[in-house]
């Protein structure tokens, strides 16, 4: 599954991109759309993002999992070294590292939550500036139907990169590049 992204400048073309996206076969599930002020989607019924999406959640979670992981195993090693206790049973060296990792996720969540999704960065001043970020989850068998719809039925709706997956924390979105000359052209009128 893969997921496109796409840049509308109005809410009256995001909710039509929505409607056209069903012709595709693309249900309400696999679009979710970021906006600045969200009770417009809710009038219309388009979905919006959720946090899993919106925010860092998922990634820095997995990053304190790793680093309370880390310190889990390199507490066990220590306690085990130096001793300061008789004979420890094995579990409790199990017990420590598991301790150590949830907390770890929990405290990278807790970060988390706090900051943007690092794949949102780039789209931030585009959703301040009013437009609408249109995130689209597709089969592989989807995906030609879905770009080829989006670019015949919705030029103003400009193609911003497309994922493997969002939820993959670590994966990077592949931006569309752009010709130079093709874009001084346009906006010299030739």
């Amino acid at each position: 599954m893969k997921c496109l992204y796409y840049v509308s400048p109005e809410l009256e073309s995001t909710s039509q991109v929505s409607d056209d996206l069903h012709d595709v076969g693309i249900d309400d599930f696999f679009v979710h759309v970021i906006a600045k002020d969200e009770s417009g989607l809710k009038r219309r019924h388009i979905h919006s993002a959720n946090y899993l999406e919106t925010l860092d959640v998922v990634r820095d979670g997995f990053l304190g999992a790793a680093l309370g992981l880390f310190a889990g195993v390199v507490g066990c090693v220590l306690l085990d070294q130096f001793g300061p206790f008789a004979n420890i049973p094995w579990f409790v060296f199990v017990a420590l590292c598991a301790v150590a990792t949830l907390f770890g996720a929990w405290e990278g969540g807790l970060i988390g939550v706090e900051k943007e999704n690092r794949k949102l960065a780039r789209f931030h001043d585009d959703i301040e500036a009013g437009k609408f970020l249109i995130l689209i989850y597709a089969r592989k068998d989807q995906e030609a139907a879905v770009r080829h719809m989006m670019k015949t039925r919705h030029t103003e709706a400009e193609f911003a990169g497309a994922d493997s997956h969002f939820v993959n924390p670590f994966s990077a979105v592949q931006r569309r590049r752009r010709a130079t000359g093709d874009r001084v052209r346009a906006v010299q009128g030739d």
